[in-house]
């Protein structure tokens, strides 16, 4: 396929925006350009083919199974979009006076509180704009919290080796140094490990629970603990939300900030789909230090913007991206007490049924009930008939159904990490099933032709070693 650049001709072009209706001022010389500008010149019809060739090899949570581990890639509601186009929203300038803008201000507020609920936290801030954001904002309000008492020798944060890889990421943009313990043979946290780790230089522990290979950590109250008397602050990556909210309350296992992925748990567009969100959560003792300004009064007497006394500073302009935070209040308040609840045990439904099935024949890296995701362990497939995870994974494009995660977590070098979500109904879940097990009876009688899947795709097995080395990431004009 073509792109953009490689179609169309000099001299066509098209009458989309309307004409200038104010005066047009001539730019000084030394604000112009000297090259020439590369804009592609089509008719309304060469773009608008070209964009629906570009759809139609996309492949999304509308098109079919998207079972990303680790991403909860659910469906997203219509009617959260529908809040988010109402003009009150979309026309409201970031700048507007305060008593213009108390709709908006009252969106964030009930997010704020609705957020602070499940989670079990005392206080929520909506401006990170994603995930990682989230993660390195809330380290440095742990950060914040050891250089208001002047205990600046807490200079290290424990990440277990199942984590995110934004966790270490984050705690090294923060200035920390990280310290990984292993993985006890259950999947979860060896706390023998973890209390040789701690000490007086611990400035905390990023966690997710549950983690990374689907399971509810047993000893979560004792890890919190153990962090806590050592002086730590305890920090919960809640990429994995979607498998306990309205069940389990971070908070209340010992949590003393939290992120949570709007563009995940809370049915936002996710990824390019997005833009994304990841508001930070804590307990009242670190709100006096959370970014920009916080929504304050009530409705009837009027909300107001008020800075923290020991604000950090913004981390993103003005409130986050503030239409997401009103598509994720709209499913908050569609699903409700009863729904959210229903929601986070008909995922974990999904995961079981799933890995129960699928058992047959695939290893389990960690072979019991799971929560929301479930690994599966291909090291000894691949043994005997060479047949790797990345084989599979390619192979199940040729089903129409996006491959689950790949190699990840790390502690399972032949793993697929299948999330399937609480909005699948038992056909298509069954239907992914039974080409997983096709594909599993192929890698015994003809792993050749794994090997080159996928077969039926737009685009066939491309060569990963060379783009990796070698990408191309800019379009080269000729002139």
């Amino acid at each position: 396929m073509n792109l953009i650049f490689e179609i169309g001709k000099e001299g066509r072009g098209l009458s989309l925006l309307p004409k200038c209706d104010v005066p047009q001022t001539d730019l000084p010389e030394k604000f112009k350009r000297t090259t020439k500008l590369h804009l592609p010149q089509l008719s309304e019809n060469e773009i608008s083919r070209h964009y629906t060739k570009l759809a139609g090899r996309t492949h999304g949570v509308n098109d079919g199974f998207y079972p990303l581990g680790s991403c909860t890639m659910k469906y997203n509601p219509k009617v959260n979009e529908f809040a988010a186009s109402l003009k009150g929203f979309t026309r409201l300038h970031p700048l507007q006076e305060e008593k213009y803008a108390q709709g908006a201000l009252e969106v964030i507020q009930m997010t704020e509180n609705s957020l602070a609920e499940i989670l079990g936290m005392d206080s929520f801030t909506l401006q990170p704009a994603a995930g990682a954001h989230g993660e390195f904002t809330g380290l440095l309000l742990i950060k914040s919290y050891h250089t208001d008492r002047g205990d600046t020798k807490r200079t290290k944060i424990i990440v277990p080796d199942s984590a995110h890889g934004t966790n270490p990421a984050s705690a090294a943009m923060c200035g920390y140094e990280v310290i990984s313990i292993p993985s006890a043979e259950d999947g979860c946290v060896d706390l023998d490990a973890l209390r040789d780790a701690v000490g007086e230089d611990t400035a905390g522990l990023m966690l997710t629970n549950p983690n990374t290979v689907g399971l509810f950590d047993k000893n979560i109250l004792e890890i919190t603990k153990i962090v806590h008397e050592a002086g730590g602050l305890c920090y919960y990556d809640g990429a994995n939300l979607n498998a306990v909210m309205g069940q389990a309350r971070p908070g209340d296992m010992g949590f003393d900030c939290v992120h949570v992925n709007l563009h995940k748990t809370f049915s936002t567009p996710h990824g390019g789909g997005g833009p994304g969100s990841g508001p930070v959560g804590c307990k009242a003792f670190l709100a006096d230090f959370l970014p920009g300004a916080r929504v304050t009064g009530t409705p009837e007497e009027g909300l107001k913007l008020v800075g923290a006394p020991k604000s950090m500073g913004l981390v993103k302009e003005f409130y986050g991206n503030f239409l997401v935070v009103v598509k994720a209040l709209a499913y908050i308040l569609t699903l409700g007490k009863e729904g959210i609840p229903e929601a986070s045990a008909n995922a974990v439904l999904n995961a079981n049924y799933m890995r129960v099935k699928l058992s047959k024949k695939y290893e389990m890296a960690y072979d019991t009930t799971c929560m929301h995701e479930f690994v599966m362990d291909l090291a000894e497939l691949k043994h005997r008939t060479g047949v790797s995870a990345l084989d599979v994974a390619k192979g199940l494009l040729d089903y129409g159904i996006h491959p689950p995660t790949m190699y990840f977590p790390l502690i399972v070098h032949e793993a697929l990490m299948v999330e399937p979500c609480e909005t699948e109904p038992r056909e298509v879940m069954d239907e992914a099933i039974e080409a997983l097990l096709e594909l599993y009876d192929t890698a015994e009688k003809d792993p050749e032709y794994l090997h080159g899947a996928p077969h039926k795709a737009v685009i066939g097995r491309p060569d990963e070693l060379g783009a990796a080395r070698n990408p191309v990431v800019r379009y080269t004009f000729e002139d």
